[in-house]
C-alpha cells in the first residue's frame, strides 16, 4: 500500500495481535487492521484465498506489496507447490522503516532470512526466494500496470476506498477480471456494497465471508467459466 504519493510521513504501530503495521498519520490509515496485522492477512488472503486452491502450480498477483506480509505468509503456507508471485507497489517502504518491522521475530530464523531477501529482490527481476517460490516485484501503479500473464489468485490489498477511491472502480475490476484465469479468485478485506456491485458488474460472482477479528465481513469474487486454463 502506498504512502509517498501523498507526501506523508509513515510510522510503525503495533496492532492488536502484537504484530506491526505501518500507519500514515495524516490519513489516519493503517496498512493493516489495527486489530491484528498478521491475523488479518492470514484470514483474508491465506485462508480465504491461497488455501482454496489445490493446484500444484499457482500464479498470484498482489495489489500493494507494502510491508511484504502477504508475500511472506504465502511463501510459508504455500510450501510444497510451485508459486509465481507478482506484486506491484509504486511507493516502496524505505529501508529504514523496514528495519523496524519485526514479523520475522514472530517466526523462526529461516523465515527472517526469507523476509529480508524479499525486500532486497531487485524490482522488475523475478527471483526464486525459496524452492518453488518465485517473486517478481513491479514498481508501478495498478493503472499503469500492463499484464503479461494470467493469474489464478489476486490479493486486492489497496488502501480503503475512502482513501484511494480510484482503485475500487468498475474499470479497475474489469482489468483484474481480464487478468484472471477461468475459476480464478480475487480476495479483499473490503466488503462495501459499492465494491461488491462493481465486481459483479464486471462479471465476478461474489460472496460475503466472515471478516477477520474486528471486521464483520470480507469479499471473495470468482471468475467462472467452462474452460480451465489453470
Amino acid at each position: 500500500m502506498p504512502g509517498e504519493p501523498f507526501g506523508l510521513k509513515r510510522e510503525i504501530r503495533v496492532t492488536g495481535d502484537g504484530s506491526p503495521t505501518i500507519y500514515v498519520p495524516a490519513l489516519n490509515e493503517n496498512y493493516h487492521s489495527s486489530h491484528g496485522a498478521v491475523q488479518e492477512s492470514l484470514h483474508v488472503f491465506i485462508e480465504a484465498g491461497l488455501k482454496q486452491f489445490s493446484l500444484p502450480r499457482l500464479r498470484i498477483f498482489e495489489v500493494g506489496f507494502g510491508t511484504g506480509l502477504n508475500c511472506l505468509l504465502t511463501c510459508i503456507y504455500g510450501r510444497g507447490r510451485k508459486i509465481q508471485y507478482h506484486t506491484i507497489e509504486p511507493f516502496p517502504v524505505d529501508a529504514g522503516l523496514l528495519e523496524s518491522l519485526y514479523y520475522p521475530n514472530l517466526c523462526t530464523p529461516d523465515i527472517s532470512v526469507i523476509f529480508n531477501i524479499m525486500h532486497k529482490v531487485q524490482w522488475e527481476a523475478e527471483q526464486e526466494i525459496t524452492e518453488g517460490f518465485a517473486l517478481l516485484k513491479s514498481r508501478c501503479s495498478l493503472n499503469d500496470f500492463i499484464p503479461s500473464d494470467v493469474y489464478n489468485l489476486v490479493y486486492f490489498d489497496a488502501f480503503a476506498p475512502e482513501v484511494q477511491p480510484e482503485l475500487w472502480t468498475m474499470e479497475v475490476f474489469e482489468k483484474i477480471y481480464n487478468m484472471l484465469a477461468y475459476n480464478g479468485v480475487l480476495v479483499t478485506y473490503c466488503a462495501k456494497g459499492e465494491v461488491r456491485r462493481n465486481l459483479q458488474a464486471c462479471g465476478f460472482v461474489t460472496e460475503r465471508l466472515p471478516g477477520p477479528p474486528g471486521k464483520r465481513e470480507m469479499l471473495r469474487a470468482r471468475k467462472l467459466g467452462s474452460e480451465n486454463d489453470l
